[in-house]
């Protein structure tokens, strides 16, 4: 791609600065796996992590009894003890993906201007343990009782800020609420700071909301899943489906500038974030119910972004909603979209449930790395559907080029992300 200034001439330093992000480390904390190999691993394997919510997770009256969860993460691994007192558990989570994501770039933030890294994150719920603990302590005990961090320990922000803290990364910072659309509305966020000069930011979103408050106020959606059977609850496009089931978890991811990538010698990149683009229902719906018009909008948005077509698309990695409404409406978007084709269609959070921030995050890292491995990774549990083709086993050696990203949220909204295979 070249970029024409106004004096006419063409220039390739433009034309790098508005390239789209690399993605040159990827960190998982999630059911699937903590580390990239253990997650991709399960992936192929087509490893359901769904389980039964364990009871001091759980409260009186649950509805819903099966969640993803995050088994053997050892947060003395990641986090000092003194910041474990300030902060939740997907704060904690958030801290261990950036590490490994940096480790997995190669990229040590000490070695260079710290004006120049960034970090953004998604978040849905915040630090939902931190906040029962000291809302009970202030019941129970009265308000000397209650942490002074509480104030910071449950806020949205809290992760961006930790990370920003922790590995001195003061660019400029800041957190994306967009519920399961968040993960994709922050690498947008990414982008358009890499476009105005900033080197690298670590971006991706985690959750912890399977603790009992944050069961509590998942309490009243219409769309979880009741089905006690782990292999039935959540299963995305089917006839029967139920709805969805909760997890905890996700991904961060360095995305970094063509021209700083290759300024610092970056040894590989698994994939490219060429355009992405968000819309909104204008309502506060669960994900997928209603008309379909501005999912179909938003797609059509990040491909034009990226100068393609829908034939240009080889795999698309699916929101999922779970339930019939939601799942009717991502079916007529993708066939408003794709006509008969048949793409290929995953749904690969159906081994770790939706994680609400932390899915579409996780939905990058698969994306990446199925560009990056050309397979397309399975689903399981889903369909059977005659208007999409559902993968169901592993893809490999198909070619992949070109990967789409459909993220859905509570409350109405939309986000697509279009990855590439670098350029060589």
């Amino acid at each position: 791609m070249t970029v024409t200034t106004q004096q006419g001439a063409t220039s390739a330093q433009d034309a790098a600065r508005l390239a789209g992000g690399l993605i040159t480390g990827i960190g998982v904390v999630a059911p699937t796996g903590i580390g990239t190999d253990a997650h991709w691993r399960a992936t192929l394997a087509g490893e359901s992590r769904l389980g039964h919510v364990p009871a001091e997770r759980a409260y009186a009256g649950l509805t819903t009894q099966v969640a993803g969860l995050v088994e053997g993460f050892d947060e003395d691994a990641f986090v000092e003890s003194r910041i474990q007192v300030q902060t939740d558990r997907w704060t904690w989570m958030a801290l261990a993906a950036t590490q490994l994501a940096l480790e997995d770039a190669g990229l040590d933030p000490a070695d260079h201007d710290p004006y120049g890294l960034s970090v953004v994150t998604a978040s849905g719920s915040g630090g939902n343990a931190f906040g029962q603990r000291e809302i009970h302590a202030l019941w129970g005990q009265g308000p000397e009782s209650v942490s002074a961090y509480q104030s910071i320990g449950w806020f949205y922000a809290a992760s961006s800020g930790q990370v920003s803290i922790r590995d001195q990364l003061k660019g400029q910072c800041g957190v994306v609420v967009s519920d399961g659309a968040g993960g994709v509305d922050a690498a947008a966020t990414a982008n358009r700071l890499l476009r105005r000069g900033t080197d690298a930011v670590v971006v991706g979103g985690t959750e912890a909301a399977v603790s009992p408050y944050a069961l509590a106020c998942q309490a009243g959606r219409r769309t979880w899943s009741t089905d006690p059977d782990p292999r039935r609850a959540y299963r995305p496009f089917a006839p029967d489906a139920g709805g969805y089931v909760p997890g905890e978890g996700g991904a961060m991811l360095v995305l970094e500038s063509p021209a700083f990538a290759a300024r610092r010698g970056a040894g590989r990149a698994y994939a490219q974030v060429v355009a992405t683009a968000s819309t909104h229902d204008g309502r506060t719906t669960a994900p997928g119910t209603g008309d379909h018009g501005q999912l179909v909008r938003a797609v059509v948005l990040a491909l034009q972004r990226a100068g393609l077509r829908a034939s240009d698309v080889d795999v698309v990695l699916a929101d999922g909603a779970g339930d019939p409404a939601g799942d009717a409406a991502e079916r007529a978007a993708l066939v408003e979209v794709f006509g008969t084709r048949g793409v290929p269609v995953s749904v690969p959070k159906t081994m770790t449930g939706r994680l609400c921030s932390g899915g579409a995050a996780l939905d990058l890292a698969w994306a990446a790395l199925a560009l990056h491995h050309d397979v397309v990774p399975p689903s399981v549990g889903v369909g059977p559907d005659p208007a999409l083709d559902l993968v169901t086993e592993p893809r490999a050696g198909t070619g992949l080029r070109t990967a789409l990203v459909v993220a859905r949220g509570h409350g109405g909204f939309n986000a697509a992300a279009v990855l590439r295979t670098p350029e060589p």
